[in-house]
């Protein structure tokens, strides 16, 4: 049981980072850090982001181990923020005080002890639920800062990253989880499905990095020119739009984050296929 324990835990961890890796290195992607350029971030690079996801294998792990054969409870969602918080501290020092994960490590850590609550043998719906579930009971010992996304949230009344993971992450199970299962049966190649996994986050998503850096104005455009370039589904347009991000100082870190947790729940499911009824794909567009 105890070995079970460990090498169940030391997956999850893996995937976790992996893909936090995947996203990262997806290109190219609009206002956000690939292997082209920075997008719109002055102080990243794509090697500090991969640094920072390996810096966070052991948060995972051990945030899979107290979590394993678990329910939600006020007591787990205290212990995982405290194995959190550390978490940050180290991604921190690698990074140099350069918040390069920080809502990653939310939603993913929330999601890793899900999986872990169930030893594995969860469906994502169920995963994606129980960390809702979880997300809902409060950090009693969570320090009283204010951060941007904070701010963001109590200015324009949106639900944030904290509001996303309480509801069970519905962009990720309506959307891109989705979208990226409907590409691959449509022929897309898996860079493509993953593109268009993002922009339909994009499309939908109150992205709080975005209204911080732009505002109403900023999120509205950004929404409106994901949907078109998934209606028209040219990847070459991306470019474009990534240098109309940068000019306008965009960077739809929600969404990338929501991209990471999409890929870790998707390889959850590698052996699990959505129907091709139509009705799994109502959410997409």
């Amino acid at each position: 049981m105890e070995k079970a324990k460990q090498s169940l835990s030391r997956n999850f961890a893996e995937t976790a980072v992996r893909s936090l890796i995947e996203e990262v290195e997806l290109t190219p992607k609009p206002g956000l850090v690939d292997s082209r350029n920075t997008g719109a971030h002055q102080d990243l690079t794509i090697q500090l982001m991969r640094e920072s996801a390996e810096s966070l294998r052991d948060t995972f792990e051990q945030i899979a181990l107290v979590s394993y054969g678990r329910r939600p409870s006020q007591s787990l969602r205290e212990e995982i923020a405290l194995i959190g918080r550390a978490g940050e501290a180290r991604m921190l020092q690698v990074t140099g005080g350069v918040n390069t994960h920080k809502g990653a490590i939310w939603a993913m850590g929330l999601l890793v002890s899900a999986a872990a609550m169930g030893k594995g043998t969860c469906a994502i719906g169920e995963v994606a639920a129980s960390a809702g579930e979880l997300a809902c009971f409060p950090d009693r010992h969570s320090p009283n800062t204010v951060t941007n996304g904070v701010n963001v949230v109590a200015k324009y009344g949106v639900s944030g990253a904290k509001g996303e993971a309480q509801q069970g992450f519905p962009h990720v199970v309506r959307y891109s989880l989705p979208m990226l299962n409907y590409s691959r049966i449509s022929g897309q190649t898996e860079e493509k499905a993953r593109l268009n996994a993002l922009l339909s986050l994009m499309a939908h998503l109150d992205d709080t990095c975005i209204l911080h850096r732009g505002g109403p104005g900023a999120l509205d455009f950004a929404k409106k020119q994901a949907a078109l370039l998934l209606e028209n589904g040219a990847t070459e347009d991306l470019y474009t739009l990534d240098e109309h991000f940068i000019s306008r100082n965009i960077s739809p870190g929600g969404s990338a984050d929501l991209l990471a947790a999409t890929l870790f729940l998707d390889e959850l499911q590698a052996n699990e296929r959505l129907e091709e009824n139509g009705k799994e794909y109502e959410y997409i567009y």
